[in-house]
């Protein structure tokens, strides 16, 4: 069933009641009790129909080389909070002007495998947005449409080996995009709760 786009519906998800979580929850595993490098990615939706800005990564880079990510990264020393990190990577990977951007708020964090606390901002790109994307991290800008990103029912438990043991994680699959991981895990999150 899927939920129809209003900006109001962020500001819902927000005040609907879900703690933090991990990569590892899939797997009955509790998350590991380790000093986690905070980090923000940008959630941000078209006002006119909701779909979503997302990215795929450069193919050359060391960390998750390809995969479909939301905009950011790691909090830099110049970054006042994790929405300020937020901001600053869309705007370097992507192009996009904070201008443009009426917050929302923030999910709770995610804890990655790889050792993150990824903290979601939720935000709405106010009028015309052309991408330009930075091509030493990013080799594609594109969105996928509210009604995909917004039904758990799109995202399905895959697992593979990983560090010599299985993980189970999310996949949302969408024509040649292949969304899943901890990019997957904050969305359906967000998903269920547009349904709380």
């Amino acid at each position: 069933m899927s939920v129809a786009w209003s900006q109001d519906l962020l500001g819902k998800a927000l005040s609907a009641t879900a703690g933090p979580s991990s990569d590892f929850e899939l797997d009955g595993t509790p998350a590991p009790d380790i000093s986690l490098r905070p980090a923000g990615v940008l959630a941000a939706f078209h006002e006119d129909d909701g779909r979503l800005i997302l990215t795929k990564r450069a193919s050359g880079l060391r960390h998750h080389p390809g995969q479909i990510a939301l905009p950011g990264g790691k909090l830099d020393p110049e970054d006042s909070d994790e929405i300020a990190a937020a901001l600053r990577e869309a705007r370097e990977e992507i192009g996009l002007d904070a201008a443009q951007v009426d917050l929302i708020g923030t999910l709770p964090p995610h804890q990655t495998v790889t050792g993150f606390a990824v903290t979601p901002v939720l935000g709405i790109v106010r009028g015309g947005f052309i991408a330009t994307p930075e091509p030493q991290e990013v080799d594609e800008v594109f969105t996928l449409p509210f009604a995909h990103i917004a039904n758990p029912a799109r995202y399905v438990i895959e697992r593979r080996r990983w560090r010599g043991s299985w993980r189970s994680y999310y996949v949302a699959p969408f024509g040649p995009y292949y969304l899943w991981g901890a990019t997957a895990r904050i969305l359906r999150g967000l998903a269920q709760r547009f349904r709380s």
